[in-house]
C-alpha cells in the first residue's frame, strides 16, 4: 500500500515548516503582543483564531492547488523558485536589520479588538507569510503523481502542530520576551538568529525544485 507522502519529502517538509513556524512573522508577532494585551487565556485564544484561518487556506488549497499544481508544473518551479528567493532575502533583512541602531521596526503594535479569536483570524488570514507559504513553499512538496487531498491532510497535520506550538510559546512568553526586546544587545542577537533561520529555509526549498 503506497503512502500518502513519500518520507524522505515528508520529513524535508517538516524541516521546513518547523523554521517557518518559529522566525518571527506577523502571527507570532501578534501572539506577543496579545499575550502582553490579554494574558495566557487570550494567548491561547487567539493561536485557536489563528489556526481556524489556517485550516481556510488549507482548504482553498484543496479545492483548486493539486489542480493546478498537475495542469502547469513548470509555472509552479518557479513560482517555488521566487518564493525560495524571497525567504532569502527575508534573512538578509534580518541580518541587516540587527546591525541597525534605530529601534526596532517589527515590534508588535497590533490594535487589540474585543475578541482574541477574531483578531488571531484576521491577523493569519491576510498574513502574507501564510500567503507566501501556500503559493510559494507548499508547492513544491505535493506529488503530482499522488491524489492531492491525502498530501494536504498531512501536511496540515504537520502545519498546524507546529504552529499551535510556537505561537502559544511567542504568546505565552508575550510579557517577558517584549521587556527584552528592548535590549539592543538581546534584539541583535535575535535578527542574527532569526537570518540564519530564514537562510536555511530557503535552502531546503531550493532543494526541493
Amino acid at each position: 500500500m503506497a503512502l500518502p507522502v513519500d518520507p524522505h519529502l515528508y520529513l524535508t517538509f517538516l524541516g521546513v515548516m518547523a523554521v517557518m513556524a518559529v522566525t518571527p512573522g506577523p502571527a507570532n508577532l501578534f501572539s506577543v503582543a496579545n499575550g502582553v494585551e490579554r494574558g495566557k487565556a487570550g494567548a491561547l485564544l487567539g493561536v485557536v483564531g489563528m489556526n481556524a484561518a489556517t485550516l481556510v487556506w488549507f482548504g482553498a488549497a484543496a479545492l483548486g492547488l493539486g489542480a493546478l499544481v498537475v495542469a502547469f508544473p513548470q509555472v509552479f518551479r518557479l513560482i517555488s523558485l521566487v518564493g525560495a528567493l524571497y525567504v532569502a532575502w527575508l534573512g538578509y533583512q534580518a541580518w541587516r536589520g540587527a546591525f541597525r541602531t534605530a529601534a526596532d521596526p517589527h515590534a508588535p503594535t497590533i490594535r487589540l479588538g474585543r475578541s482574541a479569536i477574531v483578531d488571531g483570524f484576521m491577523v493569519q488570514i491576510a498574513n502574507p507569510k501564510a500567503i507566501l507559504f501556500f503559493t510559494a513553499v507548499l508547492p513544491p512538496f505535493l506529488d503530482v503523481n499522488r491524489p492531492a487531498a491525502p498530501q494536504l491532510a498531512l501536511f496540515a497535520v504537520a502545519t498546524i502542530g507546529m504552529d499551535v506550538i510556537s505561537m502559544s510559546a511567542y504568546g505565552l512568553g508575550g510579557a517577558a520576551l517584549a521587556r527584552r526586546m528592548s535590549q539592543p544587545r538581546f534584539r541583535r542577537g535575535f535578527a542574527v538568529l532569526t537570518g540564519i533561520l530564514l537562510l536555511a529555509a530557503a535552502v531546503l526549498i531550493i532543494s526541493r525544485i
